[in-house]
């Protein structure tokens, strides 16, 4: 690879999996921010918001290479296409640019994601918003960090845990074309008037960020592939919040937040069921 100093960068190896996860969201995210910087084309997956970036590609081909030199046991699952079947039974799941439609567009609220899994759960993830450098990180092996600071929100006398739904601002996404659906719209309306206020800033994993950190009071969102629910789940768990999810009229819907906040966000999308 060649398209810049970043993509040439070998990592380490003996780095330990928190290590490694940080340096290649940081050095999958600079990348991007590079190409983005040097011109870019995009092209439209599903729908005019979901689109993908040769900065998408070439920051997943990055993160590819050096797993597969750095962790040759391990397997590999990517947005944009890498799969690797490995032989450790730990899986690395990434998303090289989460909020693609942002950051296409300018903005700066798009960031590189990637967790490690087992066959029980997620292991670990590691969230880089380039930015506004902020690098949130943590599993079951390490507590939560932003840029390396402990996260406290869940863990000064456990109070943001008992904060209810109705006192707190709720991060959320539907793409349009669903509120047009019933059995989406009904349950995602119910959880969405419970909160005290919607945020819908476009990019997952930069949200789950900030519910570890408390900047936003919970998250929700249905049918979240791996690559955009793993990371920050991981760093949610990590920081002491709560994650979850359910099946509501045939979707998954999942949530993260405090304890209670999770609770309730539960009971209201299943108020929205039509069975």
């Amino acid at each position: 690879m060649t398209t810049g100093r970043h993509s040439a960068l070998e990592l380490d190896p003996a780095l330990d999996n928190y290590q490694l996860a940080s340096a290649l969201v940081r050095e999958a995210g600079q990348l991007a921010l590079l190409m983005r910087m040097a011109g870019l084309q995009s092209r439209q997956k599903t729908s005019v918001s979901d689109v993908v970036t040769a900065a998408d590609h070439a920051a997943e081909a990055y993160v590819l290479e050096q797993l597969r030199r750095c962790r040759p046991e391990d397997g590999i699952l990517g947005e944009e296409g890498a799969s690797v079947a490995g032989t450790s039974g730990r899986t690395w799941v990434i998303d090289p640019v989460d909020g693609t439609y942002n950051f296409l567009h300018g903005s700066t609220y798009w960031c590189s994601a990637i967790a490690l899994k087992d066959s029980a759960d997620v292991l670990l993830g590691a969230i880089f918003q380039p930015e506004e450098d902020k690098l949130w990180l943590g599993g079951t092996a390490q507590a939560a960090t932003l840029n390396g600071e402990a996260l406290t929100a869940y863990q000064e006398g456990g109070a943001r845990n008992r904060n209810a739904l109705a006192e707190l601002g709720a991060a959320t996404y539907i793409h349009p074309t669903w509120l047009m659906d019933p059995l989406c719209a009904m349950p995602w309306h119910a959880a969405a008037t419970s909160a005290a206020a919607l945020r819908m800033f476009g990019s997952g994993s930069c949200d789950l960020g900030r519910v570890a950190d408390g900047q936003l009071g919970c998250w929700f969102q249905h049918s979240c592939p791996e690559w955009d629910w793993l990371p920050g789940k991981a760093i949610v768990q990590a920081a002491g919040g709560a994650t979850d999810s359910v099946q509501v009229n045939g979707l998954q819907w999942f949530m993260a937040g405090g304890t209670t906040a999770v609770g309730e966000l539960r009971a209201a999308l299943l108020s929205g069921s039509v069975t």
